[in-house]
């Protein structure tokens, strides 16, 4: 049995923040828990972030917050985690450490190797401190606005999310996801803070955590209506491993599949049937895979390809929203090209 993977701070003034975000992390050096103390000591609340270290908006927001001396509602308690890939020059320019597992795929048993000890690590802080809610802060690599990510879509999850923003991804897909793991403890939803690295997804990811720091009643046990767009029905569509992905205005030597430059610009928009997304090269293999809840490959029931003029151009066979849509090869094959959804009506 190893050393127990998360440093955790008493007191986190007394050991000290730093000048910048990067000074923070320094001192911490790897995954750390911390809390601060509340108005109302027999509450607490959890904040997660830099599950991924190219995602800087929640740090960023973090340490301005914490600077700011403000004290909270209630007890907060604070994760960082993959201190150690946003140390990697350049800074946050690295999702995971080389060789390691994406840390936001980790929460589900059998808790093997060392990322999965720090899964199942964070995962007893958190139950030991019982939290009334819990947000995960990430950003978004491709151009996009603030939105939710949950398990549920009951009144608790959207207030949740209303605190940062206004869209709301309802999925049934099992990652292996802290918030999936939690949301059993308490609602748990990601906040996707914008693009990252850009000053709206900082304020949003800073105005978002002062509420949800500093609001007495979240209003978790109050229904009715909240004003926020939900996408529902999530299918990850990803690029199979064999595959050369590239983005052009054209389509790309040496590539099997060229994704349109900007696509990204497209997430939350609506896709209707026969959008051209991209190309194809001749005579390669199909190099889309696309899951939903059912776990099935469906990705020839949502794209198709039609040739003019010589070139195999890829476009949808339905209607689509995509969101976390990305203009970086290396994170789509790492993780997915995107996810496409259904609007909900009504």
């Amino acid at each position: 049995m190893g050393s127990d993977p998360i440093r955790d701070i008493d007191d986190i003034y007394a050991f000290g923040l730093g000048e910048s975000e990067l000074d923070l992390l320094a001192r911490l050096a790897g995954p750390t828990w911390f809390s601060i103390a509340g108005r109302d000591p027999s509450r607490t609340r959890v904040v997660a972030t830099l599950l991924h270290g190219s995602e800087p908006s929640g740090i960023r927001a973090v340490h301005t917050w914490l600077a700011a001396g403000i004290t909270p509602a209630v007890n907060l308690a604070f994760y960082v985690g993959s201190v150690q890939a946003a140390l990697l020059a350049p800074p946050f320019s690295h999702r995971m450490r080389p060789g390691a597992r994406d840390a936001n795929r980790c929460f589900l048993p059998p808790f093997d190797g060392d990322d999965g000890r720090l899964a199942e690590a964070l995962l007893d802080r958190v139950a030991a401190v019982g939290p009334e809610a819990l947000v995960d802060l990430h950003d978004n690599t491709g151009h996009s606005p603030a939105y939710g990510v949950g398990a549920s879509d009951d009144a608790a999850h959207l207030r949740l999310v209303d605190l940062f923003a206004d869209k709301y991804m309802l999925s049934d897909l099992q990652l292996g996801t802290l918030v999936e793991a939690t949301d059993a403890v308490c609602p748990s939803v990601v906040i996707e803070c914008g693009t990252a690295g850009s000053p709206l997804a900082q304020a949003t990811a800073l105005a978002g955590l002062d509420r949800f720091a500093c609001t007495h009643d979240l209003g978790l046990a109050v229904g009715g209506r909240i004003p926020i767009d939900v996408l529902h029905a999530p299918v990850r569509v990803s690029v199979a491993p064999e595959a050369q992905l590239a983005f052009g205005e054209a389509p790309v030597g040496g590539a099997d599949l060229t994704l349109r430059s900007g696509i990204d610009r497209h997430n939350f928009d609506s896709m209707p049937m026969g959008t051209p997304i991209g190309w194809l090269a001749n005579g390669s293999s199909w190099p889309l895979a696309a899951h939903g809840a059912q776990r099935r490959d469906i990705s020839r029931d949502l794209f198709g390809a039609t040739t003019v003029d010589g070139r195999r151009i890829l476009e949808t066979r339905r209607e689509i929203v995509p969101i976390m849509m990305t203009g970086r090869a290396d994170i789509a094959k790492q993780d997915c090209l995107f996810y496409a959804m259904q609007r909900r009506r009504g």
